[in-house]
């Protein structure tokens, strides 16, 4: 490693610059240092995160449905919902291998991603895989999905919607579809493009 003096920087002392192939090493390894520091902070905050704290806004139903399902009352029916309150439904056309909700359907009735755990909640939760290869949470054979439509916890907006080829339902804590209210439109486009 060679070194030089610098005559005339600071006070009366002289400063040192390093140059030649100890230059280059070091210049080689400041990207890589910094790459490691990033990747480290990466890891740090990735462990330390909740299952629902990677979604782009709190009130969304897709970030409120990771995580656990438990049950609310909504408009008199007892419902699963997501741990933020969204309501979880059912697709009709879906069967036990195959979900039919994918594409634009997808994004306005964004599946659950699986596992979840149940707080409170008696049957069969279990998992599918989905054609792109995402894991999607099931409850007594049903896909679990939330609704774009739902803005707050307690809404159920979705249920009894013919939408997207099928009709979606409220998921009961029987597993079975709840009832269509009674206000609800049988065309079910709700603006969401179906």
């Amino acid at each position: 490693m060679r070194t030089r003096k610098i005559p005339g920087r600071g006070s009366s002392s002289s400063a040192q610059r390093t140059s030649g192939p100890a230059r280059l090493l070091i210049l080689l390894a400041l990207p890589a240092a910094a790459a490691a520091v990033a990747a480290l902070a990466a890891c740090s905050s990735a462990g330390a995160s909740s299952p629902s704290s990677s979604a782009s806004s709190t009130s969304s139903p897709a970030a409120a449905a990771a995580g656990t399902v438990k049950t609310a009352t909504i408009a008199g029916v007892t419902v699963l919902t997501s741990s933020k309150g969204f309501t979880l439904y059912s697709f009709a056309p879906d069967t036990s291998t195959t979900s039919k909700c994918n594409g634009t359907c997808a994004q306005n009735w964004p599946p659950v991603t699986g596992p979840v755990t149940p707080a409170g909640v008696t049957g069969t939760f279990g998992t599918i895989k989905r054609s792109d290869g995402s894991v999607q949470a099931t409850f007594d054979g049903h896909r679990l999905y939330t609704f774009a439509g739902d803005t707050a916890p307690g809404q159920a907006k979705g249920n009894g919607l013919n939408a997207a080829g099928g009709l979606w339902h409220e998921i009961t804590t029987s597993g079975t579809a709840a009832p269509a209210p009674a206000s609800s439109s049988s065309s079910g486009s709700g603006g969401y493009g179906y």
